[in-house]
C-alpha cells in the first residue's frame, strides 16, 4: 500500500508539474518582461536554498520583496504561489518518497490543502490592496512566532504514528484545508503543518511528505488563478524558477544539513518587522496607501 501510494503520488506530481508549465508559458508573456534582474534572482537562489532546509521561502521572499519594492504588495501573494512552485515540486520529487506515510492520511491532507488553496487564491486575488496587506501582515506575524518557537526548541515533539484515524483524521484534514486557503495569503505551510501533525501525535518526520506533497499539489493550481487575473509580478517569477530549482538540488544532495538556529532568529526578527510595516500600511487611507 505504502509503494502504490508514493506511485501515484509521483504520477500525480509529474501531471501537476505539466500543469504549471503549461499555465506559466500560456499566461506569463501577457504580464509584461520575463526578464529577471540580478537582485530577483540571487533573491530566488537564496530563499529556495534556506527553504529546501527547513526555513521557509515564502516569508523571507515577501521580506525582500517588500524592503526593496520589486513586487508591489497586492502582487506578492500571486507572485509566491507561482514563483515557489517549480521549487516545491522538485523538492516534493525528492523528500516524499524517502518517509514513510500511510495512505490515506496523506492524499487525505494533500486534497484538503488544494481545496483550501483553490478557495482562496479566488477570494484574495480579488482583494484590495489594504486587506492583502493586513493579510499578509498577521499572517507574517504568526509565521514569526512559530520560527521563534522552532529557533527555542519549544514546539511539540510528536508521536510516532506515521497515518490518524477518526476524529484526529478530521481535525488533520481540516487543519490542512485551512492552511491551503493562508498559503495563497502568503504564508508557508511547512511549518504550520509539521505543528499540526505533530500536536496530532504523529511522528515529525511522517510530516514531511504531507507538507511538501500539500505545496507541491495545491500551489500549482492557486498560482494558474493568481496569473489569469494578472496578479503575479512575471519577472519574480520567473527569478524564483531559474535560481530556485538549482538551489534545492544544492542544497538538498550537496550541503543537506546547516546549523540553523541562529539564522531562525535573526528571520523571525526580519519577519516580524516586515508584519508590522504591513499591518502600518494596511491601517493607511486609500490614497497614502497606494503612493506608499
Amino acid at each position: 500500500m505504502q509503494f502504490d501510494a508514493k506511485l501515484l503520488l509521483l504520477i500525480g506530481l509529474g501531471l501537476v508539474a505539466v500543469y504549471h508549465v503549461v499555465s506559466l508559458v500560456r499566461g506569463l508573456p501577457k504580464l509584461g518582461s520575463l526578464k529577471p534582474t540580478a537582485g530577483l534572482l540571487l533573491g530566488g537562489v537564496a530563499t529556495n536554498f534556506f527553504d529546501t532546509l527547513g526555513i521557509g521561502s515564502f516569508a523571507t521572499s515577501t521580506t525582500i520583496y517588500r524592503a526593496t519594492k520589486w513586487v508591489k504588495d497586492a502582487l506578492i501573494p500571486g507572485t509566491l504561489n507561482a514563483g515557489h512552485t517549480m521549487a516545491t515540486l522538485t523538492q516534493a520529487f525528492i523528500y516524499t518518497q524517502v518517509v514513510e506515510v500511510e495512505a490515506v492520511t496523506l492524499i487525505g491532507m494533500i486534497v484538503a490543502a488544494v481545496v483550501g488553496s483553490w478557495v482562496g487564491a479566488g477570494l484574495v486575488a480579488k482583494w484590495p490592496t489594504q486587506r492583502i496587506q493586513l493579510g499578509m501582515g498577521l499572517c507574517l506575524g504568526a509565521a514569526a512566532l512559530l520560527t521563534m518557537a522552532q529557533a527555542a526548541g519549544a514546539l511539540p515533539g510528536g508521536g510516532e504514528a506515521i497515518g490518524l484515524t477518526g476524529v484526529k483524521l478530521g481535525l488533520a484534514l481540516f487543519g490542512n484545508f485551512a492552511l491551503g486557503v493562508l498559503m495563497t495569503i502568503g504564508i508557508g505551510l511547512y511549518g504550520p503543518c509539521l505543528l499540526l501533525v505533530s500536536v496530532l501525535g504523529m511522528n515529525p518526520a511522517a510530516g514531511f511528505p504531507i507538507m511538501m506533497g500539500s505545496c507541491a499539489f495545491l500551489m500549482p493550481f492557486a498560482s494558474d488563478r493568481f496569473i489569469r487575473l494578472g496578479k503575479v509580478d512575471p519577472r519574480a517569477v520567473m527569478a524564483n524558477i531559474i535560481g530556485g530549482v538549482p538551489a534545492v538540488l544544492v542544497a538538498a544532495y550537496i550541503v543537506k544539513s546547516l546549523p540553523l538556529t541562529a539564522l531562525r532568529w535573526l528571520v523571525a526578527i526580519v519577519v516580524a518587522y516586515t508584519a508590522v510595516t504591513l499591518i502600518m500600511s494596511a491601517r493607511r487611507k486609500p490614497d497614502q496607501a497606494e503612493l506608499a
